[in-house]
């Protein structure tokens, strides 16, 4: 069952097009990474989500009825400019913010002291925002963004600002919020987080959805007939060895190897034994096994790949 479905969604502002017939659906309690390079349009898809613009053309369906503005209060959203009021004191921020999602005082209190504690942030409860760093601002902002479990939450470059440590802190909670039934639209350039995080993605480039699927069969997908072998002996011998049963036959430079090292590109499906006898005939073979692509690689080889013209130089309004 899908939480949400966004059905050809057009949006144009003067002399640019930021989406062109985009659809994406949402799968309920699953971590949707929504991905593409700045100024794709994936900031105003998810300010059309969140009801703060309205597609040219399209529809948004939220929980199995076309989106409407009431339905915002079941939406948390976390933009990437935060905003807080820097002369507040934190608690009594977070408490106000609390109250207008509808806690009563003491239900929201209650549960904004268990989550400072578990983010490790109840000592700045009395102090004041503009005291905060940046991370210590944006922990308070997901809080206030989770704090009235809407069933649908959307994170927009949550990770930005954040120190290793506390990149695995809210991975950790994002991920626990899914285990408890939440619904997560995700948006990053951080790769890693994806391959962590997601379930599904959707990637946008130049206003068009580009690449859609869940995150294992693309990697795979991707990685169909790419090898990575170890070997000792002379790349020449091993090109000349495989050029028979393969399209590319790249060599890895990496000092910290005890093996030369070739990333390959098979010729066909049924090529690979093919393969593994000519290169061990060619060179002393070590290791042969499939290429896990990584969603790096998936990102840019599918922008690279995507035919859309380039747009003109008009300013984005992402």
């Amino acid at each position: 069952m899908n939480i949400l479905e966004a059905r050809n969604i057009v949006k144009d502002y003067t002399g640019h097009r930021a989406l062109d017939d985009v659809s994406i659906e949402v799968p309920q309690g699953k971590v949707y990474g929504l991905l593409g390079p700045n100024g794709a349009g994936k900031t105003t898809l998810i300010r059309i989500i969140n009801h703060i613009t309205a597609p040219d053309s399209g529809e948004v369906i939220f929980d199995g009825h076309r989106l409407v503005q009431d339905d915002v209060r079941s939406i948390g959203y976390l933009p990437e400019e935060r905003g807080l009021y820097k002369k507040m004191k934190v608690g009594e921020q977070a408490l106000f913010f609390a109250r207008l999602k509808g806690l009563d005082r003491a239900e929201a209190e209650k549960s904004l002291k268990e989550w400072f504690e578990r983010l490790d942030i109840m000592s700045w409860w009395g102090k004041k925002v503009e005291e905060l760093s940046k991370g210590m601002a944006q922990k308070v902002q997901f809080i206030i963004t989770v704090l009235h479990r809407p069933k649908l939450l959307i994170f927009d470059e949550p990770f930005s600002g954040f120190d290793p440590i506390n990149v695995q802190v809210l991975t950790r909670e994002i991920l626990r919020l899914k285990d408890e039934g939440a619904t997560v639209i995700f948006s990053t350039h951080n790769m890693a987080s994806v391959e962590e995080l997601c379930d599904r993605i959707s990637l946008i480039n130049r206003s068009h959805n580009i690449l859609t699927g869940d995150v294992d069969e693309l990697r795979r997908e991707f990685g169909k007939n790419k090898f990575t072998l170890e070997f000792d002996g002379t790349p020449d011998a091993l090109r000349a060895a495989l050029e028979a049963s393969c399209t590319a036959v790249d060599i890895v430079e990496d000092v910290r190897r005890k093996h030369l090292a070739a990333e390959i590109t098979l010729a066909a499906d049924d090529a690979r034994r093919a393969a593994i006898a000519a290169a061990n005939a060619a060179v002393d073979l070590v290791e042969f096994k499939p290429k896990m692509m990584s969603m790096s690689d998936i990102f840019i080889k599918a922008v690279e790949q995507s035919n859309y013209p380039t747009p003109p130089e008009f300013p984005t309004h992402e």
